[in-house]
Order: structure tokens, then C-alpha cells, then sequence
């Protein structure tokens, strides 16, 4: 089965009724200038942002850190709310780009506070969302035109953000409720449909979000199967930066993203040039740049780092100072696109110019005691910035380890002769394939080989020193054939 999964297709529905128009009451300096005011001049008052302006913000922020990591087959459709719908792009991949949601979203606007609550509802939403999840995207029909007879294998799995203010945990159940009964009607409509797909599974992510100050009324709830095809869960956050850490959660959670912060990377001071400070900088990459930290075991506490270490995990790695003919070639074990995380900070804005004028950064592990490691690379290719896992063991392109040596460490009594006389055991040959050799044997003899390849390796120490009946030679071959016959 052709697999596309739940975050191939993400639907965002934002509520944008009169309440959205509601301050958040956090409060942001909006006068900076403060060291140069001349005196007499009344500073700004600071302002605040609306519920409506906190949710545009953080979800345009969730399809950032999207479009920069997975540039295709990672889509996004953007759905707002009101007294009707309003679908602000496609599943086209010529649409998936933050130019062409913001463009959207100003031609939107703010929500009118003066327009009637009752005729407004996040439900025309919901129900387009599910209609959208419905429909096949440009990946979809590749793979089912691929596929011809079996078009009907390709999966269509989708996920849906709602960013609302609910009035209760009942009112929640009925939006629950209201995506159920709409999945269900859409999937009959599909059933009898060539342009439509039945949605296999949905993930509902309902986010409550309310102003700074105020009691939530909305429980948080983990993830509920509410059917075989619809799984939901609740988050009620406050507006403002929770809900910005919240999003920047979830979008690592759902696309298997990981955190790296850079730290000590040296930049010179705006004010004082001649002097320089050291800063950090918060990066998200697939998690498999990780993989080599778990399977050592030399991953550092995570989030010990972190600007917000009781949310999120980060994994500390050192800026080594680059050099000037980074004219080098690296033995790297995978490269995975990055995407800051404050993206507008003048460390980000400075990390990322550095490496898109074409220089490369090493990356060592912070250790207290040893020699350093250098573990990954920044470096960017085609106007893309790459997080490289350079291999901190021996490189294939080496000669390879004598067995007297030890490959990795001084490990030297392998069972060399056990092992020449455990391959002559197991050796293959041609054999023809015919069914009057199938029913006389009982089975295909390379089945037979696999049973006895399993039976033999079910134990067989790589060292002499792990064993004692392999190295009694006197009673070895009887005992162990009698293992290899049980």
C-alpha cells in the first residue's frame, strides 16, 4: 500500500468571529528608542495584540518552519472562519509558500467586533476542512495513476488544526461530534467518486486559546480515539507566547523534528564594533540528525540549553571557529534542512547570512573532559542551509581495520576459524525450481537454508572469551548439533 500519512495533508481552520477581536493582555513595547529620545518627548504606550493576530502569528510561524524542512510533499491548506469560509489557498504545491498566505490573510483582515456572534461559527470551518481532506493532491494522483488497478491502496490520511475560542468541554464535543458526522457523509460521497478519496484516518488538534488573565474553560485532554477513522485531542493555551511555544511544539511533534541549539558563536557588538559576545542560536531539523547521539549513547541532557526548557528538548553542539579554505570534503552520513527557530533575531539573521555567503561551520560536542568531537556541519547548497552528520568513527573511504587490530576498539579473539566453518555450513547454491522438488523436500530449499541460518545464529558468541562450550573441543560438535537440532 502506497503510504501517505497523517502529515502529508494539514488543514489549519482559524476562528475569525468578533471574539478573536479580544486583546491577548500581553503587552508589547512598542516605542524602542528609548536611549535616544530627546527629553520632553512622552513615550508610546505599549500595545497588545489581539486573540486573532497571536493565532495568525504562530500558525504562520507552524508553516515556516514546514516549507523551510519539507519544501514538497508536505502540504498545507488555510481555512478561516467566520459567518462563512474563506479558503485562503490549495494543495497545489505552487501555493505552499508563506508569500501566499500572508497575501491571503491581509486580503482577510481583522475580525469585525461589531458583526453579530450568533451568525459567526468555527463549524463551516470544520466542515470544509474535512471536504478538503477529501480531495486528492498532485502526490495522490501520481501515485494512484502509478498504481492503475490498485489506485485504490493509496492511503489518504490528513490532520486538522483548529485554533478557536470555545466556550466549554461541551462545547468541544460538539465540534468533535460535528467533524465525525462530516467525515462520515464525505467518505459516502467519496466511495461513489473518481476526483474524491475516502480519509482513512484524521487527527483533530483542537487548540483553545484565551486572553492572558482569564480562567480557562476548556480541559486539556490528550489524544482520544473518538472513532476507527478520527482521533482528537485538546490543548488549551494561553494567547500570546504560550501559544507560539505551544505551535512550535506541536510542528516538531508532528513532522519528527528535533531542536539543536548552536552556542557560543561569536558576533560583534552593533553599539561597540570592535568588541564581540557570544551568542546562541536555536535551530529544528529532522531528528534523524540525532540518531548517532541515541545510538552512542552521548546524548546530552535534553533542554539543559534551552530557552524554554520545561516545554521543549534541545541538544547543545559548539561553534568551532570556521576556517578560510573550507575547500574540505567531509565524510557525511546525511544532511537535513534546517529552520531557525527565531527567525527574525539578529543572531539567526547573522548565522544564516554567514552560511549563504558560502562558508561551513563544524559543530563538536560540549564535553568536560577528552578530546573535542566534532559531530555535524552547517553548510548551505542551491540557497539551502544543511544540518551535515559528519562520522565520528572510521570512515568507509578508509582502509579497512585488520581483524588483529579490533574494529572499533582492542577487541582481538574473534572466533575467526568458528566463523570460516559457520559460512562453509551455510553456503547456497543453485538449486532448480520445480514442484515436483518442492513436494519431495517438503518445501523450497532456500526456505530450508533460511530455518537453518536462524537456528544457527540464535546463538553464536562473536568473541572466544564469551564462551565455553564453543571452546571444548572434545564434546562441541555433539552438543552443538544437538542445540541446532531443537
Amino acid at each position: 500500500m502506497k503510504t501517505f500519512s497523517a502529515s502529508h495533508k494539514t488543514v489549519f481552520v482559524v476562528d475569525h468571529c468578533p471574539y478573536m477581536a479580544e486583546s491577548c493582555r500581553q503587552q508589547v513595547e512598542f516605542d524602542m528608542l528609548t536611549k535616544n529620545r530627546s527629553q520632553g518627548i512622552i513615550p508610546l504606550a505599549p500595545v497588545s495584540k489581539s486573540l486573532w493576530t497571536c493565532a495568525v502569528e504562530c500558525s504562520l510561524e507552524y508553516c515556516r518552519i514546514l516549507f523551510d524542512i519539507y519544501p514538497t510533499k508536505k502540504l498545507v491548506n488555510y481555512i478561516v472562519s467566520d459567518s462563512e469560509f474563506h479558503i485562503l489557498n490549495t494543495w497545489n504545491q505552487e501555493d505552499q509558500n508563506i508569500h501566499e498566505l500572508m497575501s491571503a490573510l491581509a486580503a482577510v483582515g481583522p475580525p469585525n467586533p461589531r458583526e453579530d456572534p450568533e451568525c459567526c461559527s468555527i463549524l463551516h470551518g470544520l466542515v470544509l476542512a474535512v471536504e478538503a481532506l477529501c480531495k486528492i493532491t498532485e502526490y495522490q494522483h501520481e501515485a494512484r495513476t502509478s498504481m492503475m488497478d490498485m489506485a485504490e491502496r493509496v492511503c489518504n490520511r490528513g490532520r486538522i488544526i483548529c485554533i478557536t475560542n470555545a466556550k466549554s468541554d461541551t462545547h468541544v464535543r460538539m465540534l468533535e461530534d460535528c467533524v465525525q458526522e462530516t467525515i462520515q457523509e464525505q467518505n459516502k460521497l467519496a466511495a461513489g467518486s473518481d476526483r474524491l478519496m475516502q480519509i482513512q484516518q484524521c487527527e483533530l488538534v483542537l487548540i483553545h486559546t484565551y486572553p492572558s488573565g482569564d480562567d480557562t474553560l476548556v480541559s486539556d485532554r490528550p489524544r482520544k480515539e473518538i472513532s476507527p477513522v478520527l482521533t482528537s485531542e485538546v490543548h488549551s493555551v494561553r494567547a500570546g507566547r504560550h501559544l507560539a511555544s505551544k505551535l512550535n511544539i506541536l510542528v516538531q511533534q508532528h513532522f519528527d523534528l528535533a531542536s539543536t541549539t548552536i552556542t557560543n558563536i561569536p558576533m560583534k557588538e552593533e553599539q561597540h564594533a570592535n568588541t564581540s559576545a557570544n551568542y546562541d542560536v536555536e535551530l529544528l531539523h529532522h531528528k534523524d540528525a540525532h540518531l548517532e547521539f541515541i545510538k552512542s549513547g552521548d546524548l546530552h541532557p535534553p533542554g539543559s540549553n534551552s530557552r524554554d526548557s520545561s516545554l521543549k528538548e534541545t541538544v547543545t553542539l559548539k561553534w568551532c571557529t570556521p576556517r578560510t579554505n573550507s575547500v574540505e570534503l567531509h565524510f557525511c552520513t546525511g544532511a537535513y534542512r534546517i529552520s531557525p527557530v527565531d527567525v527574525n533575531s539578529r543572531p539567526s539573521s547573522c548565522l544564516t547570512n554567514f552560511l549563504l555567503n558560502g562558508r561551513s561551520v563544524l559543530l563538536e560536542q560540549p564535553r568536560k573532559s577528552g578530546s573535542k568531537v566534532i559531530s555535524h556541519m552547517l553548510s548551505s547548497h542551491g540557497g539551502e542551509i544543511f544540518l551535515h552528520v559528519l562520522s565520528s568513527t572510521r570512515s568507509t573511504l578508509e582502509d579497512p581495520p585488520s581483524i588483529s587490530e579490533g574494529c572499533g576498539g582492542r577487541v582481538t579473539d574473534y572466533r575467526i576459524t568458528d566463523f570460516g566453518e559457520f559460512m562453509r555450513e551455510n553456503r547456497l547454491t543453485p538449486f532448480p525450481e520445480t514442484a515436483e522438488s518442492a513436494d519431495v523436500l517438503e518445501g523450497l530449499p532456500i526456505e530450508r537454508a533460511k530455518n537453518q541460518l536462524e537456528r544457527h545464529t540464535r546463538y553464536w558468541p562473536m568473541i572466544i572469551s564469551q564462551t565455553t562450550i564453543f571452546n571444548m573441543q572434545a564434546v562441541s560438535v555433539s552438543v552443538i548439533s544437538t542445540f541446532i537440532i531443537i
